[in-house]
């Protein structure tokens, strides 16, 4: 019989030195995944990009400048806000800027309300938007001055769901072009400044107070607003329609989470709304994170900025500073406060998978570039 002249425990000592390295590679690669899993701040000048809701309304390649410096991309949104002139102008700028930077830049038509009373509006009206999208643009805006401003021959409001309309609508299902709506407003613009639960709502509507509903009660309510665009959706099943705003249903993710389920064929930017969102944040973190992991395929990273050619340098570093902090809040779970809101707030930390979707993707998808 040989006996083992290393004593036990030096045996076990043996035994347990692979199994503790094995271990400490195991925690290492669980780290490392968990690190691969989400974007740091680091991370933001190598990730491609995209603002899907912009506005150029200028010659200058100012805004272009500065988004090939961050990695991102532009959908430049042609809105009818200053009549029918300025759309034409605004077509031709973009058009131009997507001819010199095809790789930087996409952007919308959008249709004036000028000659609705007149024979052939809906024929006139459609042979623009196919030239538009002759010249490149990948869909179709409409404003909420549809519902809010424009009325016919008899005074009375034009509304989204107008009969009028729906050839145009039709058109655009048959040929698959998108549909970007703005209709009605955020819901505190049927509230008292005071009352507002964003900054950036009440500083607006101070500024604006021609769309200030609350001072406008002879104008259809929030409530209207909302029933006439669901209706004309209804209307339009195979409509792919881009819901600005948050669908204007920014107050709530469990609204917008109703109107998604509610509309297949229909998606949602979050421009000018990262204030409500960091409300709903302050008070359910968990609930807004959830809604973006749950519907990544249906949300659209955008930020509303205008360009009209001012000062380069302090638009340049105000587009940076947004898109910044926007970053920062959507893939860091960092402690954060925001000029647009009262209160502290921890950003979403969503994974990689869904901020790609956000910020890329789901654009390309949407829009069919």
């Amino acid at each position: 019989m040989k006996f083992s002249l290393t004593s036990p425990s030096k045996r076990n000592k043996k035994i347990m030195k692979p199994k503790i390295l094995a271990i400490m590679l195991l925690v290492l690669s669980i780290c490392s995944c968990q690190k691969t899993k989400f974007y740091t701040m680091e991370d933001f000048p190598s990730v491609k990009k995209m603002d899907a809701h912009y506005h150029i309304y200028t010659s200058k390649n100012n805004s272009v400048e500065q988004a090939e410096k961050d990695n991102f991309s532009l959908l430049n949104i042609n809105t009818f806000s200053g009549g029918c002139e300025r759309v034409v102008d605004v077509h031709h700028w973009l058009r131009a800027i997507k001819q010199e930077h095809p790789g930087s830049t996409e952007f919308t038509a959008t249709f004036c309300l000028d000659g609705w009373d007149e024979p052939g509006w809906v024929e006139n009206t459609i042979a623009w938007i196919d030239q538009c999208i002759a010249d490149g643009a990948v869909a179709v805006k409409v404003w909420k001055n549809i519902g809010m401003e424009w009325r016919d021959r008899d005074s009375s409001l034009i509304m989204i769901d107008d009969p009028q309309f729906y050839p145009v609508f039709r058109h655009l299902e048959q040929k698959r072009i998108p549909l970007v709506g703005h209709m009605g407003e955020p819901k505190n613009c049927w509230l008292p400044l005071e009352e507002m639960t964003t900054k950036n709502d009440s500083s607006y509507f101070a500024r604006n107070p021609q769309y200030h509903m609350y001072r406008h009660p002879e104008f259809p309510s929030y409530e209207e607003q909302m029933a006439a665009r669901d209706r004309m959706l209804e209307k339009h099943p195979n409509l792919i329609f881009i819901a600005c705003h948050l669908a204007s249903l920014e107050w709530s993710t469990d609204e917008m989470a109703a109107f998604l389920d509610h509309f297949p064929n229909a998606s949602m930017d979050m421009a000018a709304r990262m204030g409500q969102l960091f409300y709903q944040t302050v008070e359910d973190r968990e609930k807004v994170r959830n809604f973006f992991i749950k519907y990544q395929d249906r949300l659209l990273y955008g930020t509303d900025i205008i360009d009209r050619g001012e000062d380069k340098a302090s638009h340049q570093q105000y587009m940076h500073e947004t898109w910044l902090t926007d970053w920062e809040y959507l893939v860091t779970d960092h402690k954060m406060t925001s000029k647009l809101i009262d209160g502290e707030f921890r950003g979403l930390e969503l994974p990689r998978e869904v901020i790609d979707k956000i910020y890329s993707s789901n654009a390309k998808k949407w829009y069919g570039f």
